[in-house]
């Protein structure tokens, strides 16, 4: 094992399921957890508090941007969301990967800090099945929906920019292309310096 963790970058648009993905992929793999991001937006229905997000109000959240507590925070859909710093070393310092599920905002600030992490991003099939997705969601309103499909598309723009495109067509599909990209990681030459170091000195 690594002496750290990995961090992995996980970004899509609005709707597209990596939520989904990485529950199905840290349900598989014990090695791997997603950090519990902080958001200023209202929990949505069966969201529990510190599970789903750290939910709190928008002048915490500006005081915690004042302290320098965030590896990233942005602000998306009218709303602030914010990984923080000392969850993610927890997790890495404990040989454990961690998942950042954050937007492309995010994803920049963590590839200047964290080049060594791994980005990846999800696309939907089609833009139509993007639509769709979102409509059948219904937890928002026509005006909330058109503007995600609008930033939907400003997204979409960035994902060259990341490591590995990942197209949720089939979840399991899907996760198993995910699954694919850590294990991949993990036999990178700098993840396995100690089991190499130790065959040399024998």
């Amino acid at each position: 094992m690594a002496d750290k963790g990995t961090v992995f970058i996980v970004s899509a648009a609005s709707g597209t399921g990596k939520t989904s993905l990485t529950t199905a992929l840290t349900a598989r793999n014990d090695n791997i957890q997603v950090a519990v991001s902080h958001t200023t937006r209202k929990p949505r229905e069966n969201e529990i508090n510190g599970v789903h997000y750290h939910f709190v109000d928008t002048a915490t959240f500006e005081q915690m941007i004042g302290d320098g507590a965030f590896i990233e925070h942005a602000n998306v859909h009218g709303n602030f969301y914010g990984t923080s710093t000392r969850e993610v070393e927890k997790i890495i310092n404990q040989g454990i990967d961690v998942i950042l599920e954050i937007d492309v905002q995010g994803a920049e600030q963590v590839r200047r800090q964290m080049p060594d992490a791994v980005s990846i991003f999800i696309l939907p099939p089609s833009l139509e099945a993007l639509k769709q997705r979102l409509f059948e969601r219904g937890t928002e309103d026509i005006e909330t929906l058109n503007l995600r499909i609008n930033n939907a598309r400003l997204e979409f723009e960035q994902a060259s920019l990341f490591d590995y495109l990942v197209v949720n067509d089939d979840l399991p599909t899907a996760t198993q292309d995910l699954m694919t990209i850590v294990y991949a990681t993990r036999l990178r030459q700098s993840n396995n310096n100690e089991a190499l170091i130790s065959l040399l000195q024998n």
